[in-house]
């Protein structure tokens, strides 16, 4: 069953990145099985002065970081919520830890104000612990990078 607008926007809430290191705009599509999530990444990212000067692209690492924020952390939060039987905003959340990446494979760059989709697939959900596959793509389908990412919750 999706989740409804005011639930999607309590998940994105509570997303603890925050700027500059925030890469989630909004949540498209949530449910148990899958999560579509979408950023922008705006020209005046504090990454692109230096990489590369002349022809500014996303660093790896930060795009690694995009789909982690969307298919872990923001479905980590949601698959929690479900699992507690809790709306998102009532929960007092653990610290969410990035703790995979497996696999990722890089095809394209993304630009400076580039708009890109994220997917997450659950592959499972038990004991704090979200193992997801998860792709980014631009917003015609063409896939950018992909591969098997996990987190787990810890108490703070």
């Amino acid at each position: 069953m999706e989740a409804d607008a005011d639930v999607k926007q309590e998940v994105l809430d509570l997303v603890p990145q925050q700027k500059p290191f925030r890469f989630i705009d909004e949540i498209i599509t949530l449910n148990e099985e899958e999560i579509v999530g979408a950023y922008r990444f705006r020209e005046d990212e504090y990454f692109y002065r230096g990489h590369f000067p002349g022809y500014p692209i996303t660093p790896g690492v930060i795009l690694i970081e995009t789909m982690a924020q969307t298919g872990v952390v923001a479905f980590g939060i949601y698959l929690l919520s479900r699992q507690k039987n809790m709306r998102p905003s009532q929960m007092n959340l653990p610290l969410s830890l990035f703790s995979l990446a497996d696999g990722v494979e890089f095809k394209k760059i993304v630009a400076p104000g580039e708009r890109v989709i994220i997917k997450g697939k659950k592959i499972y959900f038990r004991k704090n612990i979200i193992k997801a596959n998860v792709s980014m793509e631009r917003e015609n389908g063409e896939i950018i990078c992909s591969g098997n990412l996990s987190g787990v919750g810890v108490n703070k």
